[in-house]
């Protein structure tokens, strides 16, 4: 949709999910310059990113927004879904290379892992668990793959289960390989700015016999408020190609097995 499209939109939902995407798009805009792009008053933008902002979408700051993440922008998964795409399939593509049919694999609501479901029916059959909403729906479709939902609470912030049902879900099972991603890495350490996060990426370390890490280049060298686990817990990392070199050295000097898909 064009510029000259916006203005046509009046519904106020439909208006605050196509200034979302403008936002997201094009990182930084004034609120004058978005009332020009939908056509409303000023006020009437400052209303909707008020909604917005407390939806968790966007970030407020004197006289416009920005899609910047910050910790909480960044666990919003439609800003996720939009971010460094090309990356994350190439990074998917080379976990893939770990999955043969017939085995069981969880994936957690991260939207890297996310990009490893439509190569899945090429390796079926499989038995796939996640917590991710909208990942069970595309498993769904897949032949030969079976589904296990991780349910509990939703979170539509993260469009996924999480909490103490989806917990017990995960203890119940075993299986050969999950494939986790995350917001931060840096030194020996992964991290995650929710401590509910967390603990739902832990429980699925513990039940798996192998553990991926997928991390996209601009995670590296960050850190979050919460410690996730050492690296060393992962069999492999698997990065970009967008990774530095300063960045691959410190990982081979912790001794962490990394792979770089390109």
């Amino acid at each position: 949709m064009n510029d000259t499209q916006y203005d046509k939109v009046k519904n106020p939902q439909q208006r605050q999910k196509l200034m979302a995407e403008v936002v997201m798009e094009r990182r930084s805009l004034s609120a004058q310059e978005l009332a020009s792009i939908f056509d409303v008053s000023v006020m009437t933008v400052h209303r909707d990113l008020d909604e917005l902002e407390r939806q968790g979408i966007v970030r407020k700051f004197r006289g416009g927004v920005t899609a910047q993440p910050s910790g909480v922008f960044e666990s919003n998964v439609s800003y996720r879904r939009k971010s460094m795409l090309n990356q994350k399939r190439a990074i998917a593509k080379q976990a893939s290379k770990y999955i043969e049919p017939g085995m069981s694999i969880m994936l957690d609501d991260a939207t890297t892992t996310a990009e490893m479901i439509p190569l899945l029916a090429g390796l079926s059959p499989l038995r796939v668990a996640t917590n991710y909403l909208e990942g069970m729906r595309q498993l769904s479709q897949l032949d030969n793959v079976g589904l296990m939902a991780l349910g509990g609470d939703y979170d539509p912030l993260h469009d996924s289960f999480m909490g103490g049902t989806c917990l017990e879900c995960i203890e119940s099972l075993r299986v050969d390989a999950v494939f986790v991603s995350t917001s931060a890495l840096s030194g020996r350490y992964a991290f995650h700015q929710e401590d509910r996060i967390v603990a739902v990426k832990r429980k699925m370390l513990e039940v798996a016999e192998k553990r991926y890490l997928l991390m996209d280049n601009t995670k590296l060298g960050k850190v979050a408020l919460y410690r996730l686990v050492e690296l060393s817990e992962f069999d492999v990392v698997i990065v970009d190609s967008g990774i530095d070199e300063a960045a691959l050295a410190e990982l081979e000097r912790n001794n962490i097995t990394c792979e770089v898909a390109t």
